[in-house]
């Protein structure tokens, strides 16, 4: 019963988190710079779970060494969300979003090499396919607005591997013991921090938004793409596990790539359909696998 309320979780988490790209492109599309489009997504989604968490009676108080692993794992978690906006205005999102999909395979090798899950062939294999697949999606003109290829494709490829982190982490790590909506709220609300200070460090500080129109941007991009996605992605991994957890996350990306061809008119050519194809091939290969393993 466990499993089954841990496959819900994950699919939820991964239909809303596809929607991240379409509510961010469009702060960036309005002068957003990076540092305040991720700032308002997790502060606000920080508020709205401590309102949750109050109502709920959720206890906060964390030792230090818990403190410490959350820290880790909320850095992880911001490099993810920065990595990921900086692809997104280099390259087509629909792009951008299918690599950051191959994080399972990082989820599965990293289990393998460091936690001694089973090794197979099929693991193997997987990885050659998706490798394939990037291949195909990179090929052709994916640059966004005249972006830098090399850049946007590097930064969807670190997204894969802090993401992968992320969930390993919260498995694996004192994490595992923590509240879900306790551990999410810190997760998101040192994330926020992050990047407030990154804005007013580094970029020319964080507007105080007034406009509807923007709230109602930042609000898509708080509540279902980043509040829902991340409390779900916290319930999944502890109930049916990271490597299960990661595997289903296919709605994710193929919610993006039809936000960006249908919202943004992105590119889709015969090499992007092979790519996807060869992708999530390579995703379901390890999927049966590990289906085989937990049966």
């Amino acid at each position: 019963m466990n499993r089954i309320k841990g496959i819900l979780y994950a699919a939820v988490s991964s239909a809303t988190f596809g929607l991240a790209p379409f509510f961010s492109i469009s702060l960036l599309a309005i002068g957003y710079s990076s540092f305040e489009v991720l700032t308002y997504r997790w502060g606000v989604a920080t508020v709205v779970l401590l309102v949750f968490a109050f109502l709920t009676k959720c206890d906060f108080h964390i030792g230090y060494k818990d403190f410490k692993t959350i820290f880790g794992l909320s850095l992880l978690r911001a490099l993810t969300s920065f990595s990921l906006v900086i692809a997104y205005q280099n390259i087509a999102s629909g792009v951008a979003s299918i690599i950051h999909f191959m994080y399972p395979l990082a989820v599965a090798v990293t289990m393998a090499v460091f936690f001694r899950e089973k090794k197979s062939i099929v693991t193997f294999a997987a990885i050659v396919l998706s490798l394939v697949g990037a291949s195909l999606l990179s090929s052709g003109n994916i640059e966004y607005n005249g972006g830098n290829r090399m850049m946007g494709l590097i930064a969807a490829c670190i997204s894969v591997f802090s993401y992968a982190g992320y969930i390993i982490g919260i498995r694996k790590t004192r994490a595992v013991e923590v509240n879900s909506t306790v551990l999410t709220c810190y997760v998101m609300g040192l994330g926020a921090l992050f990047f407030l200070l990154g804005g007013l460090f580094y970029d020319e500080g964080v507007r105080l938004e007034t406009n509807v129109i923007t709230w109602l941007y930042i609000g898509g991009l708080a509540l279902p793409a980043t509040a829902i996605s991340n409390i779900t992605l916290v319930k999944a991994v502890k109930l049916a596990g990271p490597t299960l957890t990661s595997l289903l996350g296919a709605l994710e990306p193929l919610t993006a790539v039809l936000v960006g061809v249908f919202v943004f008119k992105e590119l889709f050519t015969t090499y992007s359909a092979l790519g996807i194809i060869l992708v999530v091939i390579s995703v379901s290969l390890v999927l049966f696998q590990q289906k085989r393993t937990y049966t």
